[in-house]
């Protein structure tokens, strides 16, 4: 069957030019599909078989020139879980179903609510009262039929965290409130998977990336226990332009992180301030 497969993805493979002129070989979106459907197993498989054989599925065409195939197909066979559904949630969602990544894992307990219209990409007027893990779900599969959705509509807490992230290559921490912010880090401690975390406030806002090893959170906020649940967003509250540059900084360190390239904020913090237009990395060593 697996030969079979490669034949038929090299038969309706077809020849393309990119916009640099230079030469690839695609499939496309309808004959992954189609595929699919004709040997019965998932887009995402046939999207690996291409790519094992030098073939671009036509959706990541434009990833090319900063990816290899063999990046791409890392991203296929990753599962990342994004915690938290509202406006960083929401927008790390929809740009790493956009890149590629195979499976995502999403939590979130809560329903939409009027105030949440002003940042948060999956809320619309009409889904107001709307589970956010639903329409996430159903957001990414609109956007790419071929990954894997797991959705747990719940709030993470001390009983469930561990096993709602168990199996995940990367966490990512999307919440509004810094003690629970806290247990995923100790819950993606203990999985021994890397947590990228970031915080919103007003048009000000934060990124880092944290690793098993790392002190990671208690150099930002200090020690857990004497922290305050909301932190400055319930005074500033959240303006959707820094939720979004701060949503595609958390999904970047994703992408990083699972490939193996670039630089990561392991023990740095980006501080960004648009107001001012300022963005700082601190060490937090």
């Amino acid at each position: 069957m697996k030969s079979d497969i490669i034949n038929k993805i090299k038969k309706v493979s077809i020849r393309k030019k990119f916009p640099d002129k230079t030469f690839y070989t695609s499939i496309s979106v309808e004959h992954i599909v189609n595929l699919s459907e004709f040997f019965q197993v998932s887009g995402l498989h046939i999207e690996i078989k291409a790519l094992e054989q030098g073939i671009v599925p036509e959706r990541y065409a434009r990833n090319m020139k900063t990816f290899s195939p063999v990046d791409q197909a890392t991203l296929l066979g990753s599962q990342v879980s994004i915690v938290g559904l509202g406006g960083l949630g929401g927008a790390v969602t929809e740009i790493l179903a956009r890149i590629g990544i195979g499976s995502l894992n999403l939590i979130d307990g809560d329903t939409f609510e009027d105030s949440n219209l002003n940042r948060q990409f999956l809320s619309t007027h009409h889904q107001q009262a709307t589970s956010k893990t639903q329409a996430a779900g159903k957001r990414v599969k609109a956007i790419n039929s071929s990954i894997s959705v797991q959705l747990h509509n719940r709030f993470l807490d001390v009983e469930n965290a561990v096993s709602l992230i168990d199996n995940s290559d990367v966490i990512v921490d999307c919440l509004d409130n810094i003690k629970t912010r806290f247990l995923l880090e100790s819950a993606s401690k203990n999985i021994g998977s890397p947590l990228v975390s970031a915080a919103v406030a007003g048009i000000f806002g934060h990124v880092t990336s944290i690793f098993p090893e790392d002190q990671g959170l208690k150099l930002i906020y200090g020690q857990s226990n004497i922290l305050l649940r909301k932190g400055a967003e319930a005074s500033l509250g959240c303006l959707p332009q820094a939720v979004t540059l701060l949503a595609a900084l958390e999904a970047s360190e994703v992408v990083k992180i699972l490939i193996n390239r670039g630089s990561v904020l392991r023990n740095k913090l980006v501080v960004i301030d648009l107001m001012d237009n300022n963005m700082e990395v601190l060490d937090l060593l």
